[in-house]
């Protein structure tokens, strides 16, 4: 009998430890699938970075920033780094813990044609890591932003947005979820299934994660977890809830991005669990709900899922080292959506505005749009292919043109030509009429004729001014280059 209980005892030992790092993204309310493709590609236990462990302190959070530290340190953060950086709240938590992000650009606050990226840390309590690993971040741009070239690239080409903590109520409270004990990152609305449908029903950070993309047309982000060490993309979830990979339509765009991240890590593409330091949400293990895939979807944000520290919550003296092992990925991860990719504006040929347009890359079905202000739109790409590149607007005649992306990144503007209406074309019909010299004389001797001159004449003038507006093209474009980018074409 005392055989069989200890053997049981054992058994519940090790099955605990083993769904303990399922929790990384799935936490204590996932369960992997009993299918019989259950065991299809799973990419084991997390690895870790510091070997064996000590015993945990019995306060976890000694050593890391309180959530009062960390207000404090932002708005020091933003005195004095001002000329780089603003900023400001996107709402509250559950308890009224300001949400706060720190803006970083050569002009913060000013829409510019240029790509935006976000981080975001601490969407689950107890995963702390992000929330310091992104204020060393803000601290190491603006210290070296004038003598090191990745920081001032990233400081003049890009707009970086970093929300240190969006769970600062779990924080708190030492666990998972938020202050109604709700996962944040199973709180949005989900693709496959009808959950979170009701607006008013989703928890407050939720809100103000998807009121933050209304506003800010983000390229592409990350979210920093703890628990396993991986680089994680699209698909998180499958139609079916079993367990495989499952491709989203950018998926080579998403492994790119991905193997940036891992190759720039200390060892994170060494591990022998994920191949390349990698891995397909769904082939690891399906979840729904999840931001990931709702930025990707519904903000047309290349969003990854970062897991940074195979332990969760790990002694604060460890900190430092965990910096030096992703600083490097998360620079290059930044300057990526300015380094890389297609990068342009879309303008009207008829009266050079600005227009909102739509860009699609034939074959992948996905399409990402131009911003309404300047109409500038950021193309997440592999490198290394040839793409055919389609933009187009209601109202507009679409334009295709076939481009070679190197390592590079590549600007390609589009001209648009309006499409020609009945009141259009009878316009155009009187302008050649009118503005042809022999039809005009004899038009002009017949009106003389009729005693109608002088005010047929006065028609002619302002049919002279229509036709020679409608005929007059927009000028020569100036079309934006930065030193990231190599290639700049217009079509």
């Amino acid at each position: 009998m005392k055989l069989v209980l200890c053997s049981c005892l054992l058994h519940l030992v090790l099955s605990s430890s083993l769904f303990g790092h399922a929790g990384a993204r799935g936490g204590e309310s996932r369960s992997l699938p009993s299918s019989g493709s259950a065991t299809d590609g799973y990419a084991g236990a997390a690895r870790h970075l510091f070997g064996e462990r000590p015993a945990v302190s019995p306060d976890v959070a000694r050593g890391y920033m309180t959530n009062s530290d960390l207000e404090k340190a932002v708005k020091a953060f933003g005195r004095r780094c001002g000329n780089i950086s603003r900023i400001y709240s996107i709402g509250k938590s559950v308890n009224g813990v300001p949400l706060w992000v720190i803006e970083i650009s050569d002009k913060p606050g000013i829409e510019e044609a240029e790509p935006a990226f976000k981080f975001i840390g601490n969407v689950h309590g107890d995963e702390p890591v992000g929330r310091e690993l992104l204020m060393l971040l803000a601290n190491w741009i603006c210290d070296n932003y004038l003598k090191d070239p990745l920081a001032k690239l990233i400081v003049e080409n890009v707009h970086l947005h970093l929300l240190p903590s969006m769970n600062p109520d779990g924080f708190t409270l030492r666990r998972r979820g938020n202050a109604n004990n709700i996962d944040l990152n199973r709180d949005f609305p989900d693709q496959f299934f009808p959950m979170n449908g009701d607006i008013s029903s989703r928890q407050p950070e939720t809100r103000a994660i998807m009121k933050w993309l209304r506003g800010i047309r983000f390229t592409a982000s990350a979210s920093l977890h703890g628990g396993a060490l991986v680089a994680n993309y699209p698909w998180d979830g499958t139609e079916d809830k079993r367990r495989y990979y499952f491709a989203s339509p950018d998926d080579e765009a998403f492994r790119f991005m991905a193997s940036i991240y891992s190759r720039s890590h200390r060892n994170m593409s060494l591990s022998k669990e994920f191949e390349g330091g990698i891995t397909n949400g769904a082939a690891w293990y399906p979840i729904y709900g999840g931001m990931q895939d709702w930025n990707y979807i519904h903000g047309g944000c290349f969003e990854l899922t970062l897991e940074v520290s195979d332990n969760k919550w790990p002694n604060a003296s460890e900190l430092p080292t965990l910096w030096e092992y992703n600083k490097m990925s998360m620079l290059n991860l930044v300057a990526s959506v300015s380094k890389t990719g297609v990068h342009g504006r879309i303008y009207s040929s008829d009266s050079g505005r600005p227009l909102p347009g739509f860009v699609l890359i034939k074959g992948i079905n996905s399409t990402i749009q131009a911003s309404r202000g300047l109409a500038d739109y950021h193309r997440v790409l592999a490198p290394g292919a040839k793409y055919e590149v389609v933009a187009s607007m209601p109202g507009y005649k679409p334009k295709t043109t076939t481009i070679w992306l190197e390592e590079g990144a590549m600007t390609l503007d589009f001209i648009l030509d309006p499409v020609a209406t009945p009141v259009d074309n009878q316009l155009k019909s009187i302008c050649d009429c009118s503005c042809s010299g022999k039809s005009s004389i004899e038009l002009l001797g017949f009106v003389w004729n009729a005693h109608l001159g002088v005010y047929f004449l006065l028609i002619l003038i302002v049919l002279a001014l229509i036709c020679i507006l409608f005929r007059r093209r927009m000028p020569v474009l100036k079309h934006r280059q930065t030193g990231a980018l190599k290639k700049s074409v217009v079509v």
